[in-house]
């Protein structure tokens, strides 16, 4: 880690002249504030006071006053060449008036989990696929949602529309040395997804923001418009985040163990029954809009039961095929449109306590659960996920882990922002309403 007066010299040698400090909000939106180059010195040394009453989650308006400092590791130039001049950015720490920490700062959350392994010397790797719709723009720039092609898995072009904006993203990725891995057409027209080489939980999330945001500046340099919104069209499979996760301790796969059939560690077995006891109450956080529900309906790949699986997909986790290095679990649940500091301190925190109470999973289901009835659901003592954002809200509220993991003030301040967002979407009414009911009663 650079200290602040080699960071200033480093800032002058790149020849930066704006500097944008991001951090987000409980929500997983993205806030940005540009600094220019006389002001360097001081943001690097001090931070720069804000106000957090302005923003979703943080502060109440009587106590206010917040500081962002920069995260020197986080240090980023950005690819944008639209931008006036050279421009770099950070990902800051939230701090309070007096100096600490302030305990609603997203990040500060997934810090404090990932401390906890940390302290046995043990590292926390996420490797996320991030999907998402390219559509057409209207003659004014605005979004549609008229698709811009009509491909499916895996085609290329001339069915896939988007084959140069996916390399200009992979381009730009690589000049951020994110290390792209692949990118390819996804199941929906429209619809594609983008892989990068997994890397330890805090330095993937702050990955996020800037991934999702040269996804989305490319597309409009072409003429689209990049989506993360889990289901924007009725009909097709919507958007996920599969989230692949281990635990090493040095160049130790902590999840691996040859002697297992499914060459899983009793260390990985309890984690994978901390995550299956307890997914239903992080369904808020993962799947965190009304929206993502319309994404989590059977027929769509979008897993919606409680089970796993070596192989098969329709599982909720998925144990990919993989050399011992490369052994790992993949969550199906989650989208990208929530906040992902959160969505990891909660995917840790749960494994974390499968691995204190050794928690044991159930038996692997390698069976098509989509084709199960609910009889043969309930012998095989599968379990549905939230199917609302209502439903997620209860099993949320009644979870004492989910209010271990975030802490009082998060755990109250997300519900009740999803509670109002909830409320708000229960009392409007839509045309499928209108069209259903109207001219019969």
């Amino acid at each position: 880690m650079q200290d602040e007066e080699s960071f200033i010299e480093k800032l002058k040698k790149d020849e930066v002249e704006f500097l944008q400090l991001q951090f987000t909000d409980i929500s997983g939106s993205v806030k940005s504030l540009t600094i220019p180059h006389n002001r360097f010195e001081d943001v690097i040394y001090n931070g720069v006071m804000f106000d957090g009453s302005s923003i979703v989650g943080y502060k109440q308006i009587e106590d206010s006053d917040m500081k962002a400092v920069p995260e020197l590791s986080s240090y980023t130039i950005l690819t944008n060449e639209n931008y006036a001049g050279k421009t770099a950015r950070f990902v800051c720490k939230i701090f309070n008036s007096d100096g600490t920490r302030f305990e609603g700062d997203p990040r500060y959350i997934l810090e404090k989990q990932v401390e906890r392994l940390t302290k046995e010397n043990k590292t926390y790797y996420l490797g996320p696929e991030l999907e998402y719709f390219l559509f057409k723009q209207d003659e004014n720039g605005e979004p549609t949602i008229e698709p811009s092609d009509y491909g499916g898995y895996f085609d290329k072009e001339p069915l896939d529309k988007a084959f140069t904006v996916k390399q200009e993203i992979i381009r730009k990725l690589e000049g951020l040395h994110y290390y792209p891995e692949a990118s390819h057409h996804e199941v929906a027209y429209s619809q594609h997804e983008i892989d990068v080489k997994y890397s330890d939980a805090i330095t993937m999330a702050d990955r996020i923001i800037m991934i999702k945001s040269v996804v989305k500046e490319t597309a409009n340099e072409y003429g689209y418009y990049a989506t993360f919104m889990p289901k924007p069209v009725k009909g097709v499979n919507g958007n996920g985040m599969h989230v692949h996760q281990s635990i090493f301790s040095g160049d130790e796969n902590l999840f691996y163990n040859e002697s297992n059939k499914y060459g899983l560690s009793d260390y990985a077995m309890h984690y994978l029954g901390g995550i299956l006891h307890n997914v239903a109450d992080a369904s808020l956080v993962l799947a965190s809009t009304v929206n993502s529900y319309k994404r989590l309906v059977p027929g769509y790949e979008a897993p919606v039961y409680i089970a796993w699986a070596n192989r098969n997909r329709s599982a909720l986790v998925r144990i990919p095929a993989a050399p011992p290095k490369g052994k790992r679990m993949e969550l199906r649940f989650p989208d990208a449109a929530g906040n992902q500091y959160l969505q990891f301190a909660a995917i840790l925190g749960m494994g974390l306590d499968g691995i204190e109470n050794k928690t044991n999973p159930p038996e692997a289901m390698e069976k098509n659960i989509f084709e199960m009835d609910l009889a043969e659901r309930q012998k095989n003592g599968i379990k549905s996920m939230p199917g609302s954002l209502g439903q997620a809200i209860e099993s949320f509220r009644n979870s004492e882990l989910m209010k271990k993991i975030f802490g009082e003030s998060v755990f109250n301040n997300l519900l009740r922002i999803k509670e109002n967002e909830w409320n708000e979407f229960r009392s409007e009414v839509t045309d499928w309403e209108i069209n259903k009911y109207l001219d019969i009663y």
